[in-house]
């Protein structure tokens, strides 16, 4: 009889058991939906933004967009080598997104502002509540991506936050 020339995938043994690698892949998912709709809605705001603080606003959502389009591989990337697959379609996202989709009518720019704070401040929200699965796991790749996000939505919720101060 022959051999079959194809040889079965080896199980992952990365310390991490399947359980909780499932359950990080399964809130990163999430982490990755999350990512993925801020990143849309900003973009939107970018292309949509008129008023007075149009060239401020214009830029700083480009930049801002930018920086979630660059987020979302790692993210995906992190639950591929957990031996997960990737949510990767509009619909899986919008049933896995904690943060609703942009607006149909574009709204007024400090709106934008507005809403873009409550997106960060979701995905931050989204980022801290894997740490615990991350820590029992001892998964410190996570972790570290985890830590790595918190810092860029914290602080990109404090900017847009004090844009809307009087």
């Amino acid at each position: 009889m022959a051999k079959n020339s194809k040889s079965a995938t080896p199980a992952i043994n990365i310390g991490i058991t399947e359980k909780d690698r499932a359950a990080i892949a399964k809130g990163l998912n999430t982490l990755l939906a999350d990512t993925y709709t801020l990143y849309l809605t900003t973009h939107n705001f970018h292309w949509n933004v008129t008023g007075p603080m149009f060239n401020t606003l214009h830029a700083m959502f480009m930049a801002q967009y930018t920086e979630l389009w660059n987020a979302v591989d790692p993210v995906a990337e992190r639950i591929r080598a957990l031996g997960f697959p990737a949510a990767g379609s509009y619909a899986q996202f919008g049933k896995l997104s904690s943060i609703k989709d942009a607006p149909v009518t574009p709204p007024k720019a400090m709106e934008m502002v507005r809403i873009l704070v409550e997106g960060h401040e979701a995905v931050a929200r989204t980022a801290r509540g894997i740490f615990p699965l991350a820590d029992k796991a001892s998964d410190e790749p996570t972790a570290d991506l985890l830590t790595q996000r918190l810092t860029v939505h914290e602080q990109t919720a404090w900017m847009l936050r004090s844009l809307l101060e009087d």
